[in-house]
């Protein structure tokens, strides 16, 4: 079984997806910065020189562990030359008619 279709069988549990839909806004920051940073090429290292944000502290924020402040991630976007956007959409996608 690959981590996918683990990922998939343990979501049939309701209590379990409940939990993760209710992480999954801190996952997809973590993914945002680590994916950002990867792109444009960054150790954890030249993103703390950049942004003057200690190289621990991005690597917590990388594994989950803490919970970014926007004015944190902002100096993040800042050191990696990108702009933070942050959306509000619809849980459910309206049915164009």
């Amino acid at each position: 079984m690959n981590l996918q279709e683990m990922k998939s069988e343990i979501l049939e549990n309701a209590e379990v997806q409940a939990e993760y839909e209710k992480l999954k806004p801190e996952y997809d920051v973590v993914r945002a910065v680590l994916e950002a940073r990867k792109k444009n090429h960054l150790t954890q290292q030249q993103l703390a020189d950049r942004t003057g944000i200690n190289r621990a502290d991005i690597s917590k924020l990388e594994n989950g562990s803490t919970n970014p402040s926007i004015a944190l991630l902002q100096r993040i976007a800042e050191g990696m030359d990108m702009q933070l956007k942050l959306e509000f959409v619809p849980k459910h996608k309206m049915i164009s008619k």
